[in-house]
Parts: structure tokens; C-alpha cells; sequence
């Protein structure tokens, strides 16, 4: 029997009282006004770390979805809002950034209760997301466009940035309020209206976030949220004509859906679909520091990271010595709850999930790749073991033991599917080309590193690679100034930096001839 979540409970937070107020949860935020499923369908939102319930939710359908989108098509078209000057509109953005700031307990809360992760992770992201809405609130008034010279005084010529409409934002549960942030942020800076859609098990962040909003001077009908599955109500959201865009991170599989729904009224796409991402260690590199963070790289959130260093390709030469220490120290990982002090990684979002982990884990073992460590579900039996700290009990929540894969070669299925999982595989190599034509080997091109203290064969590695951000000597940092996205089916377009605002917009040439005369080609008479 499912307890009440200990460290998240709605229906004693102010801002979400009145949502849980009754026995219909009101989590569909529309118009400015909190309201329930039009078929009265709701969800219960489960803790993965322990199985507690953390709320009830409303589970939207299409119905609910299309009346969101009309109040944000209506809402744009009425034009008070793309007309409010772009430093306002950066304004409110300051304005939600302090709000977080100043509620960062509250809302960190929420994400651990939601997806389980530590909590001393969920504060850290709550940095990142005040700071990308820094970005774009400072952003917002500095790209509204350039002037162009004719090469003529009599001649002005400008490029005006101008919103895109009316824009449906879908987004995943490993990171929830983050990357909601990195598409609310700029379509806001921008001018748009919106209609997003988050995770349907991860939806308290997303549903904080539209009080702050609110509560940040964000007029009504700008910003609408809808709660539930993709299948019942993520359709419109790609489908519907009144939608001018759709901005989607998650599952190859559901983004290639999505493209193909917007191709039909030819709707502007955003897509980050995961990636397969390399980590290419030479045998020169700092061995310490490379081991560490190839560590951060494949375990980091139990390893639900778009970016996750999933595949370790590493010189042939160092390749005993590397996996030796992967080993040693992943047998070392401690797993546990939000509040578990001495765990370093949490459990997997849903059982569901986790049996597509393991999945994947028994196709390698079957294809002929060696399992050197976990390989399994963890248990009750495993809470006082190598990975549990006693403080949590395994078996009430939803978790995988941090898992090695050797022996990987290219045609087996570990090597190019997205695990998604705590589960990291690793290949070698012999030279610079080798090593290259293997990390580029992948239908994705998210992300990957490179470790070397060879600075020109760094930087020739870093050149050759096809994926939207490397790191060199390092792993996992990002920049909200800096542009994130993937080449090949990692996706199209971009997030953060100038780029991401770009995204939001459209861009308008505006040519004046101070001086118009006839062209008298074809005469006047």
C-alpha cells in the first residue's frame, strides 16, 4: 500500500492547495485559472525512490488540449502581448528566476518527489533553471533584430525579430522543470504564447513554475499547461493548424511521430531525441580524472540523461587497467533515496522503464557481450550490500544496479540503442581514426568527449566528431549561453544561447526606399 510522500505533499503547499483542494485535482492551468480534465480522469503521481504517492494530477485529453491552444492561439492574435516591449517580457523572466531562487527548497522538493532523484541534485538544477532564465530575461531585449546596410543613403534596411506564434512545448521526466525552462524561457523572451505539456509522471515542477509565472506578471492565457499522457492529449500539440510550432525533447521513436504530424500544416520543429554519446579515452590522458568522470558520465541520474556517456571507447592499450577501475569503483556506487545521505545515485522513473533497461541488458548478454558488474534489478536483499547505504529500502522503490558492458563490438544492438539507463558499454581502439570512425558509428549526435593531454590531438578529435558538444577533458557541463542540440536523428534545431531564442522567432526583412522613382521599364502611359 502506497504511503503519502514524506518530503513533497501539494495539498500542504500554498501555491497548490486549492489544485488538490478536492477530490477532482485541478492541475490544467488555462487562462490564468487552474482547472480539471474535462472527463474528470486524474493520475496518481508515484515516488520511484519508495513508492509513495506524491498527488493526484488531472489527466488531460485531447479535448482539454485543443481548448489550451485556442485560448493561446486567441491570446496572440489579440496582440496586447507580442506587443509588450521584449525588456518587459525579460523582466517577467528576472522576476520567475528570484521566484525560484527564493523558493529553491520548495521546488526541488517537488522534483525529487517526482522523479527521485537526490535532493541535493534537484537544488543543484534549480540553479541551472533560475540562471537560464536569467539568460533569456537579459537576452530578451538585446535580439529584436539588425539593421542592414543597402550600400545606398536613401535605402534603410532592417531584419525585425518577430514571435512565431503559438507554440506547443513537450517535455520529458528525467529533468523535468529544466528543461521546461529551456523552452518557456525563450518562447516568453520572444513574445509567443504557449501551451505546454510535461511529463505526465513528472508534472509538480511544471505546475509550480505556472504560479510563478502568474505570480511574475505573465498575463493570462500566455501560458497554458496540460497534464497528462502523450497518447490522450500530446497529439494536438503537433497535429492542430492554430499551432504555429512544437518544441519536443524525448524518444526518437515519439519525435520522428511528432515531425511527421507537423509536416502536415508545415509547423516549425525543435527536436532533441536523446543520443548514443562517446567517450573517447586515450591512452595519454590524466587516468584518475578520466575513470571519475567516466563515472559521472554513464551513472550520473542512475544514467536518465540525454547526454549520458553511455559508450566508453577506450585505447586498446589502457583498456584492462581502465576497466579494472570502472569496476572497482561502480561496485562502490551507493543507491538510495532523495534524503538518503550517503547515496550517490537514485532509482529509475517507473518499473515500466525498468524493465526496458533490462531489457536491453539481456539482448547484450544474448548477443555475446560480458557483463562485468550489476546486470540486474536491485532488491530488499541489497539494502545493507555493496550498493545500499541501509538507509533506503531497494526493493520499495524502482532500481537497477550501475552496470558494465566489455567486450561491445558494432554489430551488436547495446552499442547503438539508448539505454536510458545506469548501464555503460564499452569498446577500443588503436589510432586517432579508429577512434573517430567509432564514435561518429551511431545514427545520434548529441554530445561526446574526448581525454587526451595531447592538445592538437584533442582538438582534431573535437573537429572530427559529429555531435553538438564536445567536451574535452571533462563531461557534462553546459552553458545557458551556449547552444545545445544534436546533428543527425539527436535532432533538429537549438536550445540556449542565442540560437534557442532564435528558435522563438521569425525573422522579417523590412526594406524603405526614402527616395522611390519609377523604374520606367514598361512606361507610364
Amino acid at each position: 500500500m502506497s504511503t503519502q510522500n514524506t518530503l513533497f505533499d501539494p495539498t500542504t503547499t500554498d501555491y497548490l492547495a486549492g489544485v488538490h483542494a478536492d477530490a477532482t485535482a485541478k492541475s490544467l492551468f488555462i487562462n490564468g485559472r487552474w482547472e480539471a480534465a474535462a472527463n474528470g480522469e486524474t493520475r496518481t503521481i508515484i515516488c520511484p525512490a519508495d513508492g509513495s504517492t506524491v498527488g493526484v494530477v488531472s489527466e488531460a485529453s485531447d479535448e482539454d488540449t485543443i481548448r489550451a491552444i485556442k485560448v493561446a492561439r486567441e491570446t496572440f492574435d489579440a496582440g496586447e502581448w507580442t506587443a509588450t516591449p521584449a525588456m518587459e517580457r525579460g523582466k517577467i523572466l528576472l522576476r520567475v528566476a528570484t521566484f525560484i531562487r527564493d523558493n529553491k527548497e520548495l521546488f526541488a522538493a517537488a522534483e525529487s518527489a517526482d522523479t527521485g532523484k537526490r535532493y541535493e541534485e534537484s537544488e543543484a538544477d534549480m540553479d541551472d533553471i533560475a540562471n537560464a532564465f536569467d539568460y533569456f530575461g537579459t537576452l530578451a531585449s538585446h535580439q529584436a533584430g539588425r539593421v542592414v546596410d543597402p550600400g545606398d543613403p536613401n535605402l534603410r534596411s532592417r531584419i525585425d525579430a518577430e514571435p512565431v506564434g503559438v507554440c506547443g512545448l513537450i517535455t520529458p521526466w528525467n529533468y523535468p522543470l529544466l528543461q521546461v525552462s529551456w523552452k518557456v524561457a525563450p518562447a516568453i523572451a520572444a513574445g509567443n504564447t504557449f501551451v505546454l505539456k510535461q511529463a505526465e509522471l513528472t508534472p509538480h515542477t511544471a505546475m509550480l513554475l505556472m504560479h510563478a509565472l502568474k505570480e511574475s506578471g505573465l498575463p493570462d492565457g500566455v501560458g497554458n499547461l496540460i497534464t497528462g499522457a502523450g497518447a490522450n492529449c500530446g497529439n494536438p500539440l503537433s497535429q492542430h493548424p492554430a499551432v504555429d510550432m512544437v518544441s519536443f525533447t524525448g524518444g526518437l521513436v515519439t519525435g520522428k511521430l511528432i515531425a511527421k504530424n507537423a509536416a502536415e500544416t508545415v509547423k516549425r520543429t525543435a527536436l532533441e531525441l536523446g543520443g548514443k554519446n562517446p567517450n573517447v579515452i586515450f591512452a595519454d590522458a590524466d587516468f584518475d580524472v578520466a575513470v571519475d568522470n567516466a563515472l559521472n558520465g554513464a551513472f550520473f541520474h542512475s544514467g536518465q540523461v540525454c547526454s549520458a556517456g553511455s559508450r566508453i571507447i577506450v585505447e586498446e592499450s589502457l583498456h584492462d587497467k581502465f576497466i579494472d577501475a570502472m569496476v572497482k569503483r561502480t561496485n562502490n556506487i551507493k543507491i538510495g533515496g532523495p534524503t538518503d545521505e550517503k547515496a550517490e545515485t537514485g532509482p529509475l522513473i517507473s518499473v515500466q522503464h525498468r524493465d526496458k533497461v533490462a531489457a536491453y541488458v539481456d539482448k547484450a548478454r544474448e548477443q555475446g557481450a560480458k557483463i562485468l558488474t550489476g546486470g540486474r534489478a536491485a532488491t530488499s536483499e541489497d539494502t545493507n550490500g555493496q550498493h545500499g547505504t541501509g538507509t533506503t529500502d531497494l526493493g520499495a522503490g524502482v532500481y537497477y544496479l550501475p552496470t558494465i558492458i566489455d567486450g561491445a563490438t558494432k554489430d551488436m544492438d547495446c552499442v547503438h540503442d539508448e539505454a536510458f539507463g545506469p548501464v555503460v558499454t564499452v569498446e577500443t581502439f588503436t589510432t586517432e581514426a579508429e577512434a573517430i570512425a567509432t564514435a561518429n558509428d551511431t545514427e545520434y549526435g548529441l554530445a561526446g568527449a574526448v581525454w587526451t593531454s595531447d592538445a592538437g590531438k584533442a582538438e582534431r578529435v573535437a573537429r572530427a566528431l559529429r555531435h553538438g558538444t564536445i567536451w574535452i577533458n571533462d563531461f557534462h557541463p553546459y552553458l545557458p549561453q551556449a547552444e545545445w542540440g544534436g546533428y543527425k536523428q539527436s535532432g533538429n534545431g537549438r536550445e540556449l544561447g542565442p540560437t534557442g531564442l532564435a528558435e522563438y522567432q521569425e525573422h522579417k526583412h523590412v526594406y524603405q526606399n526614402l527616395s522611390p522613382a519609377s523604374w520606367d521599364q514598361f512606361g507610364l502611359s
